[in-house]
């Protein structure tokens, strides 16, 4: 894939990290190389099931979920879908649209559901997580549509999957993070379904490297420019930074968001996204939605995978709380 580069010039200063995060930071950098062709599908087999430096559980959680592999049919593909549902009980309970990360490039369906599963141990939700089409080899709009088909069809099919349609939060972390605003944009011009919140992880919103952060980790913390270029060029090519790019594919560019689900951002103070995060909630805000947006110090992408750091605890239990307020609604 050839990419055209940005002008970046010296990286702008960065705040530093936590300390209790640099041994972590150090074991995430030795296992994942720098994100290029060559390493695409070395990155790609690391992250299929499993956050690098975190061992991946038991999605069963010891038989108190059933795990259902299912296939999504779109107009255009068969994809796999998995759902996550309380093994006891009727039903019908609350929906996790999860979407996973992967810089849009990489990851699978289920990469990062083990941060979700507390929720259907205890009996307050389905998951389910969609193994969308990835570029570069599906370019956008291939993703995003996938993600809203994948939501469309969860909806359609509540009473396979046990769900009240009318109680749907769709969440994401990194390019799902992305994927799931986009996805919850194309929701609201289609009219359904209606999401009742919008839970946004270090979100990839903004393929301009127009903010101070987007341009201040060069060969630094766990996705840095280079990365969030190759990504970017991905699913864009030669449009990317254009004005020829939607705002599914690239949130940030919206204009209006008025009439989105309450939304809940989180994001680290040290890494490439921080900016966009936060000018994409203040203008949810600006538009008269409900925002709960949270910056955590010292934090680099995807730092709470450091588990045993206090910033990483208070980040996992700030968010775990809003989806327990979310899912009670």
């Amino acid at each position: 894939m050839t990419q055209t580069a940005p002008v970046f010039g010296p990286a702008p200063t960065r705040p530093p990290y936590d300390p209790e995060l640099l041994p972590g930071l150090a074991a995430i950098r030795a296992a994942t190389p720098p994100l290029s062709d060559e390493t695409l599908e070395q990155m790609r087999e690391i992250t299929m099931a499993a956050v690098p430096g975190r061992e991946p559980v038991d999605l069963t959680a010891g038989g108190r979920v059933q795990v259902q592999e299912l296939t999504m049919r779109s107009a255009e593909a068969e994809l796999p879908i998995v759902v996550l549902s309380p093994a006891e009980g009727p039903g019908p309970w609350p929906l996790i649209y999860f979407i996973h990360g992967g810089g849009m490039v990489a990851g699978g369906r289920h990469l990062g559901l083990d941060d979700l599963l507390s929720h259907v141990v205890d009996g307050t939700a389905v998951v389910a997580s969609l193994e969308y089409r990835r570029a570069p080899e599906y370019p956008d709009p291939t993703p995003v549509l996938d993600c809203y088909d994948g939501l469309r069809w969860c909806a359609e099919n509540s009473g396979l999957l046990r769900i009240d349609p009318s109680h749907i939060i769709i969440t994401g972390t990194s390019a799902g993070g992305g994927l799931a605003a986009g996805t919850a944009l194309m929701a609201r011009d289609e009219g359904f379904p209606q999401l009742s919140h919008q839970v946004l992880v270090c979100p990839m919103l903004d393929d301009r490297f127009e903010t101070h952060s987007s341009r201040m980790l060069d060969d630094d913390g766990t996705w840095d420019r280079n990365g969030n270029l190759y990504g970017w060029t991905a699913l864009l090519g030669e449009r990317r930074g254009t004005a020829d790019v939607s705002y599914y594919a690239a949130p940030a560019r919206a204009q209006d968001l008025s009439s989105l689900p309450r939304t809940f951002i989180d994001v680290g103070s040290a890494e490439g996204f921080r900016d966009e995060a936060i000018i994409y909630a203040t203008k949810l805000s600006e538009a008269g939605v409900s925002v709960d947006l949270h910056m955590w110090g010292g934090g680099f992408h995807g730092f709470e995978n450091i588990a045993q750091a206090a910033v990483s605890q208070a980040a996992s239990a700030t968010r775990a709380e809003f989806f327990r307020r979310a899912l009670e609604r």
